[in-house]
């Protein structure tokens, strides 16, 4: 059985989906964080739990500004621009020091 997703329209429904991801699971902020970064570079979700520390952090634990990728599915470079979800990955870092489950750096940060 195939099935169906439709984009989110209704402001009050992304709202509700946020709060969800974000409060509702131990693994809140990673949820929450993941679907931040799609909604914001347009990803697919492989492409998103992919990325690595390297790609998104500089060796300070600063956001860089641009992201460099190949996509999964079509092998096709993209650039990321990270501004929109900078401070969405900077809680996420701390979130994951906090926790102990820091990043390493050669496996997928999500």
């Amino acid at each position: 059985m195939q099935q169906v997703v439709l984009p989110i329209k209704d402001s009050n429904v992304l709202k509700e989906v946020q709060d969800t991801l974000l409060n509702n699971f131990k693994a809140g902020r990673r949820n929450y964080t993941i679907f931040q970064v799609g909604k914001a570079t347009l990803l697919r979700v492989s492409d998103v739990m992919g990325l690595k520390q390297t790609d998104i952090f500089n060796l300070d634990g600063s956001i860089k500004q641009n992201a460099f990728i190949h996509d999964r599915k079509t092998g096709k470079p993209n650039v990321l621009y990270l501004k929109p979800v900078q401070t969405e990955l900077l809680l996420y870092r701390q979130w994951l020091l906090d926790h102990k489950l820091a990043p390493r750096v050669n496996n997928g940060i999500m």
